[in-house]
């Protein structure tokens, strides 16, 4: 008999008809009633077994973790929390899982809330939870989502390489890519490794960013977007920072810096929209947890939005758009920095903003979410479009509450002259990034882009707070399990 998957079940339509169904024991109770999910949606399915009739050795075997097939007559449940339930006329084991804590070997998943820090140390088996199973289903629809909508805009997916040897973001926190012999590296003259030895015949890393290839893409397909891993070998071991993660990076011929705002403020309210809509129970169960968890903390530590709330802020409300230096004014004028309750005090123009300072300005400011343009040069990278006042770029950032910066992204500089004398003064070699000038010598236009960090938008749209618990594998200092 054909296996049928418990979201399917749920739908209704199969009352009174025989199916099969396969999954996981969540918990079984009395010796009759077995809770088992299959991961296909965040409820369980109940399936009665006779214990009097049933081998008692089948019965022993039914424990939390183990996997079994059940078949048997799908009826109108009269118990509370399920509308249908299923009468087992046949029971298999698959898979056993031992339950009794004395002994070695025990499912460590047993039917009792756990914490987040203990779930992240038996990582492998986290998704067969409630939290874990919505927060993937989530992220599965959210990647679901953003590939369609650029399908839909006419968009080409363009892979881009995971090794390279440039540094798009400059920062040098790159990953080495080599086969030499870590021991006994061949030595040039001078005594440095001779990369030209190396398999690339050049020293190489995995990449920070897919940007500067798509850009090529740009200059040819006019709407291109990436979707793939980053790696940084950055020493960060906080909850907001992962070494390696997933990016989606568009890039637009064609597009100024208002067109640029305009395709992120429209992609982020689609794919929060097409999660809300395809994974309702999913957010309303992370909700819900979330809800649960703020009621635990001081109040003057409480969120003042909720999941659902969030998120609908973000969908209702048209993004504020202002200035860097607009948002210095406001931020140094407050009564916050005036008081001294940001960590990091806001002086003057030119200062680096903090998380705590994009959060002020969307939760406590504009109250909605927060477009910032034209940063200071100084403090953003070498291939943004320099504007006329010679002194700020043609940056954004997207700023959204509970999380700060969620999107970043630039006009590009496409004046040749201009970019390489941006290079020269980052002291970027321009002879090794030729390649990326020709596309400036040859057919240059106007064109823009900008990155999402894939790990910070399903933060955002589960409300998790810890971003190690938002990818499935998370590497970060000291952690390549699995």
């Amino acid at each position: 008999m054909a296996r049928v998957k418990i979201k399917d079940v749920l739908k209704g339509g199969l009352i009174d008809q025989t199916i099969n169904v396969k999954g996981w024991v969540r918990t079984f109770r009395n010796t009759s009633f077995i809770a088992m999910n299959d991961g296909s949606c965040i409820h369980n399915l109940q399936a009665v077994v006779n214990y009097e009739t049933t081998d008692p050795e089948i019965l022993r075997r039914i424990t939390p973790g183990a996997c079994i097939s059940v078949t048997g007559k799908l009826v109108t449940s009269t118990g509370k929390g399920q509308s249908v339930e299923i009468v087992v006329s046949e029971i298999e084991i698959y898979g056993d899982a031992e339950s009794d804590v004395s002994k070695p070997n025990v499912f460590p998943l047993q039917p009792k809330k756990h914490s987040l820090e203990y779930l992240r140390e038996i990582a492998h088996l986290r998704f067969r939870t409630n939290v874990f199973g919505a927060v993937f289903r989530v992220r599965h629809t959210l990647a679901y989502a953003i590939h369609k909508f650029f399908n839909d805009k006419g968009f080409l997916y363009l892979n881009t390489p995971i090794i390279t040897s440039s540094d798009a973001e400059g920062a040098g926190e790159m990953f080495r890519v080599t086969t030499l012999d870590a021991k006994n590296p061949p030595l040039t003259g001078n005594g440095e490794v001779d990369f030209k030895q190396d398999f690339f015949g050049k020293a190489t890393n995995l990449t920070v960013s897919g940007q500067l290839e798509g850009e090529l893409g740009a200059m040819a397909f006019s709407d291109v977007y990436t979707f793939g891993p980053t790696f940084r070998a950055e020493n960060s071991n906080t909850a907001r920072h992962l070494a390696e993660f997933w990016m989606i990076e568009p890039e637009m011929a064609f597009y100024d810096l208002k067109d640029n705002m305009a395709l992120s403020e429209e992609m982020l309210k689609y794919v929060i929209k097409y999660a809300l809509e395809h994974n309702a129970d999913d957010i309303e169960f992370l909700s819900q947890r979330l809800k649960e968890e703020e009621q635990s903390k001081p109040q003057n530590e409480r969120s003042e939005l909720g999941l659902l709330k969030k998120l609908n802020f973000c969908l209702e409300n048209e993004f504020a758009k202002i200035t860097y230096t607009e948002a210095i004014d406001i931020l140094r004028e407050s009564n916050h920095n005036k008081k001294k309750k940001f960590q990091y005090i806001v002086e003057g123009w030119g200062t680096d903003l903090q998380s705590e300072h994009e959060r002020y300005l969307v939760e406590k400011h504009f109250k909605k979410p927060v477009i910032l343009t034209d940063y200071p040069k100084d403090i953003k990278s070498f291939y943004m479009r320099m504007n006329d006042d010679g002194k700020t770029v043609a940056a954004m950032d997207i700023l959204f509450p509970g999380i700060g910066e969620i999107i970043g992204g630039s006009q590009r500089e496409e004046r040749l002259e201009k970019l390489e004398n941006r290079m020269k003064e980052m002291h970027i070699p321009t002879e090794e990034m030729s390649w990326y000038l020709d596309t400036r010598r040859f057919g240059s236009c106007p064109h823009a882009g900008f990155g999402l960090g894939f790990e910070r938008l399903v933060l955002f749209v589960t409300g998790m707070t810890n971003i190690r618990d938002v990818i499935p594998f998370p590497r970060t200092p000291n952690n390549c399990e699995f």
